[in-house]
């Protein structure tokens, strides 16, 4: 070792915890002894052994599976070089670099080997700003590389995310603090977990610079730090935080202190804030110990937002925003709930109990924090607003240059009639694929001669954002290997099984690897014989052979397969996912059951679920119980709903598991009488009406499925009576421009039931959601004989070109220019408070009835306003009648 240390100074209590964790993760992980540690064997720094023990003592079990020492060096002598490269680098406190700049992982994103890339594109560009300067710098580049779109919860890696030019918040914000680490500057993923007033959640980014923390939407630029479109619906969230693969000792809140992570609490730098103590007794009144969930409503269920375990008297401190919380809380002497108001309590109690509610039915409502008005006043000059304004031009610019260079439909065409493959299929993957649209193509083109259509049929069992970030090696390898498999069993499987539950390779939401032909070789075919005969064996060689392992990842992912087999060790899920993995391998169609994740293989034309067992104690599935006897629950819509029910939105069912109400995943198509097979147990279901406030109506009913019994159970939504209001009279005396530049008066662009006026900054995540709403719900706009006037700004029109392009909107929805004085929405809405321009909220839609009364409202981020627009539109009518 070098003995040289310039950045990282700790005291001799941290250097002896991180010796102490690095020692267990040793231990831990010794079927990887050489892959991961045999770095330590090279010359290295005192800096550098002690920034790659602080990485492997806080190092998540799944990248102990999947990654190799090698990387990690790497990381640490590109960390360490770059600190000493930038002129701000020196000023960045030990305490700071070792969470903020040094780790190499955001979120659950694939690790790869980028922190020396991104610091060779960005820092050149920058390399003589302020701290300040460089953040605000950083997120224009982002923003080149970048834009939103919402898709599945697999958080896509820096490079993938670039490749592909489009991803949702928390890959854009995984990128962007990956770039401004890549620099030097201290960053953090900021979360609100779960939005109280709306469906979603959102994320973004918090720099450090020069002793100060700042926040800023990734890939948005501002003029300014601390400036965002999420700053004002921030201020009615009940949580917003961030993790740390490490323990804390900071200033901020810690909400958990975890052996192996923490969670700041943040919020009160966004939101007025109470702490509130929860304790929990048993039936007699005494504390004891639980596991305490706080949960918020949102996508038609009850979401747990944090979980904390009580001290030593039964108490739970935490402090949230100022609105409604539900409880959950299990232990030893049975479980609860409760929903407590945090502006109106400041302590409540549980009792634990062990009666399961059945046969009842509970109804409440869930307030989220007050409307408020974001006051705060960042000073902007004209002229930096229009430097800020064209730059952002520049970028988007950049960005679709680059997503020219993708594959088009005419390539796709071509390379159809090149492999004999339908066109539109063809069309369709390489569409998804985007910047991957190349690997894809030469992927149909290298193995179609051999496999024909079944290379295609591969990639479409592939999630979309599978297309964007697998590449040739690894899907050979599944196509080879799976088509072997299908040889040996032809005629026996249906090829609709085959497709979904062999050749498939994604299990859940792991990163696809390579995996096939390595089991293959691993297992040997006397094994191989041993599992496909009897895959019950399958189950219990991996209960004896593999370690579950729990709570020792503080990100939502799973490990791949190889990995998890390498390391001998799993969490729950990443063991159910090796299970199914080795069984498509070997030709068991597997898979993990869609409502609870249940590991189960196919066999005798049925689903049977892989139960495993360890030497020494039960292990259990990664969500609930292994049940084989079901129930039938015939749904039956209560007559006073008129209101469609949709999975999700405003119903889910919740299984009883281990004294918690665990949501269970389906696709419900709503008809008249709709029947379901459940495992036995006991339910919860939850219906749902979300007010135009935020306020959620909830509907809890409780019942139990009995073995070979059907039972019916009704759907009935909260109701909700309300008058629809008149705000005023809306001024259509002003003239609109349309998309081929002629003007027309805004009272000509009027339905015979109404009209939706709606002003949205298309580039933006708020309007994009709203956008993605109205092409969900076309059919049901274009009956509703009301037009959507969607007003633009001039300086955006080119946005909307691409958007209007595409031609999956509401036929009934016309785009208009807006001058940037939003003189349309300034006069059509005279009479409605909007300050100024500079403080509007997008999207902002008014709803006028047939008669150009404004009857409904929305300014501002939120889900589910296209829903609510048509929903008073329907309210105007029943009335009318």
């Amino acid at each position: 070792m070098v003995n040289t240390t310039r950045f990282i100074s700790l005291d001799e209590a941290t250097r002896l915890l991180i010796e102490e964790k690095y020692q267990f993760k040793r231990e831990l992980a010794q079927a990887k002894e050489v892959e991961l540690f045999g770095v330590f064997d090279e010359i290295l720094t005192e800096d550098e052994e002690l920034a790659l023990k602080y990485l492997f003592a806080y190092m998540p079990l799944n990248d102990l599976a999947d990654y190799d020492g090698a990387l990690f060096l790497e990381h640490v002598r590109k960390a360490l070089y770059i600190q000493s490269v930038v002129t701000w680098g020196a000023s960045v406190p030990s305490s700071i670099f070792l969470h903020f700049v040094l780790p190499y992982r955001v979120n659950n994103e694939n690790i790869e080997d980028v922190r020396g890339l991104l610091f060779e594109e960005i820092y050149p560009r920058l390399k003589d700003m302020s701290m300040e300067e460089a953040i605000l710098e950083t997120n224009h580049w982002c923003h080149e590389k970048a834009n939103y779109i919402g898709n599945d919860r697999r958080t896509v890696s820096p490079l993938t995310l670039i490749r592909t030019a489009l991803g949702r918040c928390g890959e854009q914000s995984t990128l962007a603090v990956s770039a401004l680490r890549s620099i030097g500057i201290p960053a953090r993923q900021v979360y609100t977990p779960l939005w109280a007033h709306s469906d979603s959640n959102h994320a973004w980014v918090e720099a450090w610079a020069d002793g100060e923390w700042h926040f800023l939407g990734a890939c948005e630029p501002e003029p300014r730090l601390n400036q965002g479109w999420f700053q004002k619906p921030a201020k009615r969230a009940m949580l917003i935080h961030t993790r740390i693969n490490a323990k804390y000792n900071g200033p901020e809140e810690v909400s958990i202190s975890h052996p192996w992570y923490s969670e700041l609490n943040l919020t009160s730098l966004y939101a007025e804030t109470k702490m509130i103590k929860v304790r929990i007794t048993d039936c007699e009144g005494k504390p004891t110990n639980a596991k305490v969930e706080f949960q918020l409503f949102n996508f038609g269920a009850l979401g747990s937002i944090l979980t904390k375990e009580t001290d030593e008297q039964g108490i739970v401190n935490v402090t949230l925003g100022l609105g409604d919380i539900y409880i959950s809380a299990v232990g030893s002497s049975g479980w609860g709930f409760a929903k407590c108001s945090v502006t109106e309590t400041g302590d409540i109690t549980i009792a634990l109990t062990t009666e399961i509610p059945s046969d009842t039915e509970v109804e409440f409502k869930m307030i989220p924090p007050p409307d408020v008005p974001d006051n705060t006043i960042i000073e902007v000059t004209e002229g930096e607003k229009v430097l800020h304004t064209e730059r952002v031009k520049q970028g988007a610019a950049i960005r679709a240059n680059y997503e020219a260079s993708f594959l088009q439909e005419h390539d796709a065409e071509k390379l159809a009639r090149e492999c004999a493959l339908p066109a539109a299929r063809v069309w369709e993957v390489l569409k998804k694929a985007r910047g991957n649209s190349h690997e894809i193509a030469a992927f149909l083109q290298e193995y179609t001669k051999e496999y024909g259509e079944w290379s295609l049929r591969l990639l479409e069992v592939l999630n979309a954002k599978d297309l964007t970030d697998t590449y040739r090696p690894t899907l050979a390898d599944h196509l080879k290997y799976a088509m072997k498999v299908k040889e040996i069993i032809h005629g026996e499987l249906d090829q609709d099984i085959f497709a979904k539950y062999i050749l498939c390779p994604r299990v859940e939401f792991e990163m696809i690897t390579p995996y096939r032909s390595y089991f293959t070789k691993e297992l040997g075919e006397k094994n191989i014989q041993l599992f496909l005969a009897n895959p019950i064996s399958l189950a219990e060689t991996l209960g004896d052979k593999m370690e579950v392992i729990r709570d020792m990842t503080y990100y939502r992912g799973s490990a791949t397969p190889a990995g998890s087999f390498k390391l001998k060790k799993a969490d729950p899920l990443s063991r159910d996912i090796l299970f199914v993995a080795i069984a498509r391998s070997i030709g068991i169609p597997a898979r993990l059951e869609p409502s609870d994740k249940r590991p189960q293989f196919f066999s005798g034309g049925t689903w049977q679920n892989a139960q495993f067992s360890d030497t020494a104690t039960k292990v259990e599935t990664n969500t609930s119980e292994l049940v084989d006897q079901v129930g039938i629950v015939l749904w039956k819509k209560d007559d006073t709903t008129d209101e469609a029910i949709s999975y999700s939105k405003n119903f889910t069912i919740a299984r009883f598991t281990k004294g918690t109400y665990q949501t269970l995943f389906y696709k419900f198509d709503e008809t008249e009488n709709e029947k379901m097979e459940l495992p036995i147990g006991h339910y919860r279901i939850t219906t749902s009406t979300r007010l135009n406030d935020g306020t959620a109506l909830i509907c809890l009913r409780f019942f139990e499925v009995k073995a070979e019994e059907e039972m019916t159970v009704p759907l009935k939504l909260p109701r909700h009576e309300s008058d629809v209001p008149i705000f005023a009279k809306a001024n259509l005396a002003c003239k609109v421009k349309l998309v081929d530049g002629q003007s027309q008066m805004a009272k000509n662009q009027t339905g015979t039931n109404g009209t939706t006026c709606v002003w949205i900054e298309p580039d933006r995540e708020p309007s994009k959601h709203l956008l993605r709403e109205f092409r969900e719900m076309k059919e049901e706009w274009e009956s509703l004989e009301v037009t959507i006037n969607c007003f633009v700004s001039e300086e955006k029109w080119d946005t909307v070109q691409t958007i209007n392009s595409a031609g999956d909107l509401p036929k009934n929805l016309t785009f208009f220019k807006e001058k940037p004085s939003y003189e349309a929405l300034l006069t059509i809405g005279e009479n409605i408070p909007i300050s100024n321009v500079s403080g509007i909220e997008f999207p902002v839609v008014y709803v006028l009835d047939e008669k150009e009364r404004i009857r409904h409202i929305s300014e501002g981020y939120k889900l589910g306003i296209s829903r609510e627009v048509v929903n008073v539109y329907k309210q105007i009518s029943l009335v009318q009648s």
